[in-house]
Order: C-alpha cells, then sequence, then structure tokens
C-alpha cells in the first residue's frame, strides 16, 4: 500500500501519543473544512490523508481499549462526507473535538 504520509506510515505514527494522532487528524479536517465547495482537489487530498491517519490510528495497538471512539470518530467524520445525513454532522461540528485533542497535545509537549 502506499501511503500519502509515508514517513508517518514507516513507523513514526505509533510513536505519538493518541492526543497527538488525533490533533493531526484535526488539522486535516480543518484542511478539508476550508476547502470544502471551493477547492475540489485540496478538499480530496485532504479528506483522503484524514482517512489515511484514521486508519493509521486504528491499527495502534495501543488504542485497542479506545477502538470504539476512535471508529466512531472516523464514522462521523465519514457521515460530514457525505452530507450528514446519518448523524447530521459537518466538518465544522467536528473540528471542536479534534481541536481538544491538539491543544491538549501541544501542552504536555511543553512542560
Amino acid at each position: 500500500m502506499t501511503y500519502q504520509h509515508a514517513e508517518l506510515a514507516a513507523g513514526r505514527w505509533h510513536k505519538m501519543s493518541l492526543a497527538e494522532q488525533l490533533g493531526n487528524i484535526g488539522s486535516e479536517v480543518s484542511r478539508a473544512r476550508r476547502a470544502e465547495g471551493k477547492q475540489e482537489e485540496r478538499f480530496k487530498a485532504a479528506t483522503d490523508r484524514a482517512l489515511e491517519l484514521f486508519d493509521l490510528t486504528l491499527s495502534d495497538v495501543r488504542w485497542r481499549g479506545r477502538l470504539l471512539e476512535i471508529g466512531r470518530a472516523r464514522e462521523l467524520f465519514c457521515d460530514a462526507l457525505y452530507g450528514g445525513k446519518e448523524y447530521g454532522a459537518t466538518l465544522a461540528s467536528l473540528e471542536p473535538y479534534f481541536d481538544r485533542f491538539a491543544l491538549f497535545a501541544q501542552a504536555r509537549k511543553g512542560h
């Protein structure tokens, strides 16, 4: 399989904390939201990267006890991509969830 995040897929991703992983996914969610309806190529690239990072996170054995939550976040992301038909999710509504992880990870690195 070819990864867009080849360096991360090669092992660096699995050295990050869960907060760092979800914060990075959130960066792609934000990029997708900003491009949505305006720049289709950028939107598609950001959504593809986010899904790849979700899958890398789900494959991280350290999070076995968190797979339901991570999988549900991925499901809501996919719902947002397809118009929120199942759960009413939007990319904008998902950003605060991921932002909290990014802020937490950033605060922990400062200590």
